[in-house]
């Protein structure tokens, strides 16, 4: 009798349990796997509106004759190569600083510096477009300083396009990644540091065979999400570029050319499904592959 009570509550608690999730359950599966399933479904088919027709592979043999893609998956990993490791090195080294518990106005410093992420997108972009103008701040400081001859075009040369990019990614988003390294790092046994400064270790020897090391599970997360961040980069190219990705697409992004195919040109919904899941993909792959580099070795 006893075990038939507790079965029956046990059940009672599972129904109560599963009718309390239910809500929370519902809306993932209407807003993420209904829409997955759906893009997954839609990269199968071509045309736009009711003049859709199944494609089969179709799409993946134009993804594959496309210069256009590879133009946007070649300026997104380049961004991904040279901003993530500057981002990340940029974020340690700061962090590193602000810990220092003889800093003044270390408070002020760490506001400072994580503002930008949190900063409005349409603000800061004019202001980068002026300040990046040929006639603006940044080109007459250069030139003032001898630094320069002529100022540089910024916004429509391709190369110097890629670096404001570049540029601007680094400024927004160094401070969010040091957010979660300055917290790891007042988490860490400082009795560690001092032993190892005792010992006569210098400050640099410390930070890269100390600290760094008791950072991993925190720099693998950050890697991680930038990684994702970069490989999704759309807003500062949309907002810098006017949505175009000039000049002559040399910033052009994968999100920024799926939207493109999406709604500026005329709209294929199947083509640019496909498209989007060469960056689920990449996520996958260099996520993976991140995960091993880190992996504990016996």
């Amino acid at each position: 009798m006893a075990m038939a009570k507790s079965g029956g509550l046990k059940r009672y608690y599972n129904v109560n349990g599963w009718l309390f999730v239910a809500p929370a359950l519902a809306l993932i599966g209407l807003f993420m796997i209904y829409p997955i399933l759906n893009s997954l479904m839609l990269s199968a088919y071509s045309g736009r509106g009711m003049m859709m027709r199944f494609a089969g592979f179709g799409n993946l043999v134009r993804l594959y004759n496309d210069p256009i893609f590879w133009k946007a998956l070649s300026n997104t990993i380049v961004f991904f190569i040279i901003q993530v490791p500057i981002m990340i090195v940029l974020a340690l080294l700061i962090a590193n600083a602000l810990n220092n518990p003889r800093l003044r106005f270390s408070g002020l410093f760490r506001t400072a510096i994580f503002l930008p992420c949190v900063s409005s997108l349409v603000a800061y972009s004019i202001l980068f477009k002026s300040m990046f103008a040929v006639d603006g701040v940044v080109n007459r400081t250069f030139m003032a300083l001898g630094l320069m001859e002529q100022p540089i075009s910024w916004l429509t040369d391709p190369f110097w396009a890629k670096v404001l990019v570049i540029i601007a990614i680094t400024w927004r988003w160094t401070g969010y990644n040091m957010i979660f390294y300055l917290a790891a790092l007042q988490n860490l046994d400082r009795s560690v540091d001092e032993a190892a400064r005792i010992d006569g270790v210098p400050s640099w020897g410390r930070f890269l065979f100390l600290t760094i090391p008791m950072l991993k599970s925190v720099i693998l997360f950050t890697t991680i999400t930038s990684t994702i961040g970069t490989l999704q980069l759309f807003d500062e190219v949309y907002s810098l570029t006017e949505g175009t990705g000039g000049p002559s697409n040399e910033t052009l992004t994968l999100s920024l050319y799926i939207y493109n195919l999406t709604f500026r040109f005329m709209p294929n919904f199947g083509y640019a499904a496909t498209v989007s899941y060469v960056i689920v993909v990449l996520v996958a792959l260099l996520s993976f592959l991140q995960f091993y580099a880190v992996r504990e070795r016996k």
